[in-house]
């Protein structure tokens, strides 16, 4: 439900009429929903946590990410976004492989990490190590998954991320219809799921 805020919004609870014609733009598509409209919708949805890393040849690069979605499972491919503007983004722009950590709750520090900018994520050597075929991962998450890219596309202030997931590592295993401890992103703020969370039925 929307805020009081949004209350006054024109795009708030005012769906057009089905006969009236939609403004339309020159790429021929009806007037896009405002910005801050969106994000209001997305506040209100929690997302799963994950933290990628990636190392194009010039150093690694790391940052949190709440768009990792799973896409099929045969083949086992996943998809992420990133904005252009992180600083990991001409990194991940080369990268030929990708790891993807899927964090809980015991992983809050490492997705704060991710989440801080100017900072150096690669500072602390014992937190993370490198593959045999190269790609740096952190420590005692959750899971991790080593991916190859196969496609990018630009969306908007962001790209989108196809990869095929080639090796993977579970470390805190979760059993089928537990919460498993899971670390989810709500409305700014980070929360865990937990037995108290769920709703039967």
């Amino acid at each position: 439900m929307p805020s009081p805020d949004n209350a006054s919004s024109p795009h708030a609870w005012a769906p057009s009429h089905p006969l009236e014609p939609a403004e339309v733009t020159e790429a021929g598509f009806a007037t896009s929903l405002p910005a801050e409209d969106f994000k209001a919708l997305f506040r209100g949805h929690p997302a799963g946590v994950s933290v990628i890393t990636a190392d194009a040849g010039d150093g690694p690069v790391a940052l949190t990410a709440t768009s990792v979605a799973s896409v099929s499972a045969d083949p086992p491919l996943l998809i992420f976004s990133i904005s252009t503007l992180s600083s990991a983004a001409a990194t991940l722009a080369r990268a030929e492989t990708v790891v993807v950590h899927l964090l809980d709750a015991d992983d809050i520090d490492l997705a704060r990490l991710g989440a801080t900018s100017g900072v150096d994520r690669f500072a602390d050597e014992s937190r993370w190590t490198r593959l045999t075929t190269g790609e740096p991962v952190y420590r005692g998450v959750r899971a991790w998954v080593r991916c190859a890219v196969i496609n990018r596309m630009d969306a908007g202030t962001s790209t989108v991320i196809a990869a095929d997931a080639l090796q993977s590592h579970i470390e805190r295993d979760v059993a089928p219809g537990e919460p498993g401890d899971a670390l989810v992103h709500h409305n700014r703020s980070w929360h865990r799921l937990s037995e108290g969370s769920r709703l039967d039925g």
